[in-house]
């Protein structure tokens, strides 16, 4: 039994039908999506794919989820120059958390100035947790 009315059944189905249209389409975003979805469902190969194709398109939350799959070994192996590459591509088209992250990446290697820098830049782009880190840089 459905909990849907059958017009909201129907919404949904024609949502459907649209997103999956969107992705043969290459659209970026909707493939982005569509390898969220498949990342939640636990399967990564998929969720790889989709995201690959995005990130080939130049979505930066595509690149960013490519970070995670190779950060954790998730569907890939873990790959350091993988995951550097792709938190570096999101961080350049301007997505917060790969700036922080890759600040964060930055400060464990030593390089503190290029940690600022990313920072800095984070917390324009409006992150909190690298206003944070910038306070407390600033305050010891």
């Amino acid at each position: 039994m459905s909990l849907l009315s059958p017009s909201c059944s129907k919404d949904v189905e024609e949502a459907d039908k649209n997103s999956s249209r969107r992705v043969e389409s290459n659209d970026p975003l909707s493939l982005n999506e569509a390898g969220v979805d498949r990342y939640a469902e636990g399967d990564y190969a998929s969720a790889f794919k989709y995201w690959t194709k995005a990130a080939e398109l130049g979505d930066a939350g595509a690149h960013y989820h490519l970070f995670i799959l190779h950060q954790l070994g998730k569907g890939v192996e873990k790959d350091r120059k993988k995951e550097v590459y792709h938190l570096e591509k999101a961080a350049i088209a301007g997505h917060p958390i790969g700036r922080y992250n890759l600040g964060c990446a930055e400060f464990d290697d030593g390089s503190i100035e290029r940690a600022v820098k990313h920072f800095i830049i984070a917390a324009n782009l409006g992150h909190n947790g690298a206003i944070q880190m910038l306070k407390e840089g600033f305050q010891s």
